[in-house]
Order: structure tokens, then C-alpha cells, then sequence
């Protein structure tokens, strides 16, 4: 198999991170991706055979990683539901780059049986770990993942994370207005001062079921201001081109937090992010209404050349920019009838 490791898209962005959905199963009903009124109990998941496989999910990833890829974070769907999962981590973690390095692994998580997997996953090779938490408050958490799960659980499984080396973790919060957004301070006051990055992420429009709208979205530059205000910040340079991430650490050397602001200040320029769903379609961008069924190609008998070919051709045309263009995309949807993939199919 033959790679091309400066692989780039029509806007000159080289291939760089893949998102693995290992399963679009999930046990929250979080309001800002799987709410409870679209993925009820008669939502039909999708059979195990559909799912790739352990084995596809690592022959496509070793065929990205000849394309320049170095970083691949397994997400859902809630990941950890995914049996076996550890299994893949050690075949995705056996995996070297074309100059011989090892490959970022990393893991997206709701964090609810993060202190049951954490040891088991970091033995296989997992380096990192996101956690998903929208509030330290007990009842606004209850109420966000809508089944009435605990705070304390997933703050366990981030201590637990980090105890086994599972780190820095990352703790992502969603910040909606009206709903979590009278506790930015206190989150980020909570983590000052550990080993955790806390990052606020703009409530952005993916799919078309979680009722998104310009008004309950909280600017980062608000959440900025409002931290700055009792815990002064700075900022600070990103770690590398492409980092969703904008950087900023506590003036006194406390800690850092970030924002990601897909919304207000769009990073569509810099994005190196391909996206492989649940049963194997490529996605070149997290708002894409429809990909490229490479699971046809691992199970019709495509060569790994084959596969290569494939992938670097969808990567070669892309052209997306969603967020540059968010307004007028909303509009062109709409006019066209066509529905964005949802978050808990394409991974985040």
C-alpha cells in the first residue's frame, strides 16, 4: 500500500486527525445531541452487523495513517458501551506512522464508566481521555443528561483517569444559555489548580434534532470575560495549526482552560479532521448531510490500494467550510430538504 503523507483538500488542509464512531449507542439523552423526544425507546439503533469491525476499523485507520494521519480519537455514541473496546485500542495503538512513530490515540467520553475502563484502556495504549460535563450542579446535570445520572460518578471517573495516566483530561462542557450557563465560573473555579483542561465548547448546530438556535448559544468571548472577571486570564499560543482549542491559562500559573468557538470564530481554515461514522461512511466535516460508504469497500474485497485510492480522492475534493458560511448554509439546507448527520451517528 502506497500512501501520501502531504495528502491535502482543494483549501490546501493536509489529513491530519480521524474521528472513529465505534457505536451510535449512548445511556444519556443529553438535550444538545441525543434528546429523549427524538431517541426514545422505540429508536432503532443499529444491528451489530452493520457496526464495523475491530479489523475494518483498523485497516482503515492503518491506510489514514500512510495518508498523514497521527492522531485518531475513538468517540459515539458513548464509546465505552462499545464491548471489548480496549481490544481495538491495542490494535489502533500497533499502528505506525510512515517515519515510525506512534499514533495519538485518544478518547471522547460521557465519563460514566470511565473509572470501571480507565486502567484496561490505558494498558492497551490509550493516551488520552476527553470527558463530556456541562455542570458541577448536581440537579442541572440530572437534567441535561435527562437520565437522571450523577455528577459525582463522572467526576470519580476523571480522578480515576488521571490517577492511571490518562492524561492531561480534557473536560469538554457545552454551554447552552438559559440552561448551564450560570455555571462557567464555578467550573472552571472547580478545576483550577489540577492537572485538567476544561474547555468551553460554543452549542453548536449539528443535526437537526437538538433545536438549536443563535439565542442559546453563549460566545466564547462572553465566557472569557466572565472568568477573566474573577479568575484573570491571558492567552496563550496554540500547540499546534489546526488546534479547535483557543488557549488561555489563569495569570497566576494555575492552570489553563480553552473555548471552541465553531460558532462565532470559525477554525473551517486550519481543519485536518476526517470523520469515519459507526458503519464506515467518511465524513469530511462534523455538519455534512452525507459521506462516503467505505464499509461497501472493506466487505466487496478492495485491496488496501484500493482503499488508499478511495479515501485520498474524497480528501483531494473537499471543499468544506460550514462554519465559515454558517447563514447561508442553514438557508441552502432548508430550501433543499436535506438533514444535517447527527452528532450521536458521526461522533464529535
Amino acid at each position: 500500500m502506497t500512501g501520501n503523507p502531504t495528502l491535502t483538500d482543494t483549501r490546501g488542509r493536509p489529513l491530519h486527525d480521524l474521528r472513529i464512531s465505534v457505536t451510535d449507542r449512548c445511556n444519556f439523552r443529553c438535550v444538545y445531541c441525543m434528546p429523549k423526544e427524538v431517541f426514545g425507546r422505540d429508536f432503532a439503533f443499529m444491528e451489530r452487523d452493520e457496526l464495523l469491525t475491530f479489523e475494518e476499523i483498523t485497516r482503515l485507520a492503518r491506510v489514514s495513517v500512510a495518508h498523514g494521519v497521527g492522531k485518531i480519537r475513538l468517540t459515539g455514541g458513548e464509546p465505552l458501551l462499545r464491548r471489548g473496546l480496549e481490544d481495538l485500542v491495542a490494535q489502533l495503538a500497533a499502528l505506525r506512522t510512515p517515519d515510525g512513530r506512534p499514533i495519538d490515540i485518544a478518547l471522547t467520553t460521557n465519563g460514566s464508566a470511565l473509572a470501571v475502563k480507565a486502567q484496561a484502556l490505558k494498558d492497551a495504549g490509550l493516551r488520552r481521555v476527553t470527558v463530556s460535563l456541562d455542570s458541577l450542579d448536581d440537579a442541572t446535570f440530572r437534567a441535561m443528561n435527562d437520565v437522571n445520572f450523577p455528577v459525582a460518578k463522572v467526576l470519580h471517573g476523571i480522578e480515576v483517569a488521571s490517577n492511571v495516566g490518562l492524561g492531561p483530561v480534557k473536560v469538554n462542557m457545552v454551554v447552552k444559555r438559559g440552561q448551564n450557563d450560570g455555571d462557567i465560573v464555578a467550573m472552571a473555579r472547580h478545576f483550577q489548580g489540577t492537572p485538567v483542561i476544561l474547555r468551553f465548547i460554543e452549542f453548536m448546530d449539528v443535526g437537526s434534532s437538538n433545536g438549536w438556535e443563535m439565542g442559546a448559544v453563549v460566545p466564547s468571548s462572553e465566557v472569557i470575560a466572565r472568568i477573566d472577571a474573577e479568575l484573570p486570564l491571558e492567552e496563550v499560543a496554540p500547540n499546534y495549526t489546526g488546534e479547535t482549542s483557543a488557549r488561555w491559562r489563569y495569570r497566576d500559573g494555575s492552570g489553563e482552560i480553552g473555548v471552541i468557538s465553531s460558532v462565532t470564530q470559525s477554525f473551517c481554515s486550519t481543519c485536518s479532521r476526517a470523520r469515519v461514522s459507526t458503519d464506515g461512511k467518511l465524513f469530511t466535516c462534523l455538519f455534512a448531510t452525507e459521506g462516503h460508504d467505505l464499509r461497501a469497500l472493506l466487505r466487496g474485497g478492495a485491496t488496501d490500494d484500493e482503499l488508499s485510492a478511495a479515501m485520498a480522492s474524497v480528501w483531494r475534493e473537499r471543499t468544506d467550510r460550514y462554519s465559515d458560511l454558517r447563514s447561508a448554509k442553514t438557508s441552502e439546507l432548508r430550501a433543499s430538504g436535506k438533514k444535517k448527520i447527527e452528532m450521536s451517528y458521526i461522533g464529535g
